[in-house]
């Protein structure tokens, strides 16, 4: 109500303070709703709905404990007490890409100092390259069937040898034990010293190695097209999917999900899991780029496998939200990329040309909108040493990068995740706490059907009643063709398709499968007065009445 002077009249005005209960409350639903987003393992079942007394106690009981267990994962935060330190400009005019390596390795202290260094392997380029899990070991593999392995941080060399043939990719498998390197023909297994194990002839031409470590399986995609998967406990292949796209351009693991992302030459990238075949096809497909897909990374569980880089034959980089597969903000390269790779803490690392680019704040966890960075975050190259493989080591603040005149290690502030797991990974761990690690991760091996986009439906409910699941299994089903379908029930005589179709003509529904019987049944007339009028014909003016109607 307004009164005279224009003032309003409130009818409930609010007279008393917040209380300290009140504020209490607020603060508890704060900081739940926080945990939720951070630690929360998806939506809560509404129980209210299960009539069944013993499953509705059940799974409230465990929602509380899924409730209590982010409640302490985020009140642990407490105790981690390192934080990530990036390089910050001190005036507005400063850019930070324009600070070189050896300013950086002047100010920083002297164990990552040495953490900076240089391999020059001029004549057996170019090389790829690979971190062991725990960031402790490196993997090298030049073109030329150089192969060698290393302790980098104390500069202390494991295993060399050469195996006079082509090589395409090497990858460490679950330890340091063992490594995988794609050679000319086959996949062969080798140990840490470099002994030979064994020879994989399943995998023919294979030009892209990827290994899942939760589930013990080695990933093959080479020229044939084919997406192999390979058991490497037990020795069996799993699955052989056939992407039909010919040969790949680049593959990459989501390790949120352990989905395989492969980009091919149309500018297609498909995701794939051992559960797809080569019938139903891969759990998404999506046109990413014009052209070849170079390159692909998918952030490393700092956003929990949100966000997708890829790069293309197009020049152009593209950053993706897995979640509703769009495309969140384009960049241009001077030249198509060659390698990308996301760091722990969301640092991008794109290599094109004899430049490799570091990029700050492409994507943010919890924000609305992502907003279009304007300039790099630090840069390398430019000496004619053209970039083969970027990769980031893992719980380092360490860029590696793979060109053709051997192996480079640069320092990014801020890249590497400062508080480590030591339960999950430890790259301080003695022979006998890996050996333990080993044992306990075969026996926590976890099977190629649990891979799926969303890793969290294992244990969930299937809330959909059985209307909604026939048809979403029809969905899947290819579409039955009327006529055929019509075809197949009345085949035989022509008396058996006649009959059948005059039953269906007296329905008075009309949908799709009765126009198709009203056209064949003209079909069927037309044909049967065909048949009499060269009946007629053949029998003359004078015997022509004596001819039937088929």
């Amino acid at each position: 109500m307004e009164t005279d002077n224009g003032a309003m009249v409130v009818d409930q005005a609010r007279t008393s303070l917040e209380t300290k209960a009140d504020r209490e409350k607020r603060e508890k639903r704060r900081r739940e709703k926080e945990a939720q987003r951070d630690y929360g393992r998806g939506k809560r079942v509404n129980t209210k709905t299960i009539k069944d007394k013993k499953l509705r106690r059940n799974l409230k009981a465990l929602e509380t404990k899924y409730k209590e267990a982010a409640l302490k994962a985020k009140d642990a935060e407490i105790l981690l007490e390192e934080t990530a330190g990036y390089l910050e400009p001190e005036t507005e005019l400063e850019r930070t890409y324009k600070v070189k390596q050896e300013e950086i390795q002047e100010g920083v202290s002297v164990a990552t100092a040495q953490k900076r260094f240089d391999l020059t392997l001029n004549q057996l380029g170019p090389y790829v390259f690979d971190y062991s899990r725990n960031g402790r070991d490196l993997l090298l593999g030049g073109r030329k069937g150089h192969i060698a392995s290393m302790d980098w941080r104390q500069g202390k060399l494991n295993c060399e040898f050469q195996v006079n043939e082509i090589v395409r990719d090497v990858k460490w498998l679950h330890t340091n034990q063992y490594m995988a390197v794609a050679q000319k023909k086959n996949v062969y297994i080798y140990d840490g010293n470099g002994v030979e194990l064994h020879c994989l002839n399943q995998h023919r031409e294979v030009s892209h190695l990827e290994f899942l470590p939760y589930h013990f399986l080695l990933a093959t995609l080479g020229a044939s097209g084919l997406l192999k998967y390979q058991d490497v406990s037990t020795g069996q292949l799993v699955t052989e999917i056939a992407t039909k796209l010919g040969p790949p351009a680049s593959l990459a693991q989501n390790p949120y999900n352990a989905v395989l992302h492969t980009g091919h030459n149309n500018g297609q990238i498909q995701l794939w899991s051992p559960s797809c075949s080569s019938s139903n096809g891969p759990l998404v497909k999506l046109l990413a780029h014009r052209g070849p897909v170079k390159a692909m990374s998918i952030d490393r569980g700092f956003h929990k496998g949100r966000y997708m880089v890829s790069t293309g034959q197009d020049c152009k980089m593209n950053v993706w939200d897995i979640r509703q597969f769009r495309v969140v903000n384009e960049y241009f390269t001077r030249q198509p990329a060659s390698s990308v790779a996301v760091s722990d803490r969301g640092v991008t690392a794109v290599g094109w040309g004899t430049h490799t680019t570091m990029w700050k704040g492409l994507f943010t966890k919890h924000a609305d909108e992502h907003v279009k960075v304007q300039s790099p975050y630090l840069t390398w190259g430019g000496e004619g040493r053209r970039v083969e493989r970027v990769r980031w080591c893992p719980l380092e603040d360490v860029l590696g990068i793979g060109h053709d005149e051997g192996f480079s290690s640069v320092i990014v502030p801020g890249a590497g995740e400062p508080n480590m797991d030591v339960m999950e990974i430890n790259p301080f761990e003695t022979k006998k706490e890996r050996q333990d690690s080993e044992v306990k991760s075969l026996l926590n091996k976890l099977q190629p059907e649990m891979i799926a986009l969303d890793p969290t439906f294992i244990g969930n409910l299937d809330l959909r009643s059985e209307a909604q699941r026939q048809a979403e299994r029809d969905l899947d089903a290819k579409p039955v063709d009327v006529e055929t379908e019509i075809r197949k029930k009345a085949r035989g005589k022509n008396s058996a398709l006649r009959r059948y179709l005059r039953k269906q003509r007296a329905k008075n529904v009309i949908d799709e499968k009765r126009l198709k019987v009203d056209e064949i049944w003209k079909e069927y007339v037309s044909q049967g007065q065909e048949k009499k009028k060269e009946k007629e014909v053949d029998l003359g003016p004078a015997l022509s009445r004596f001819a039937k109607r088929e």
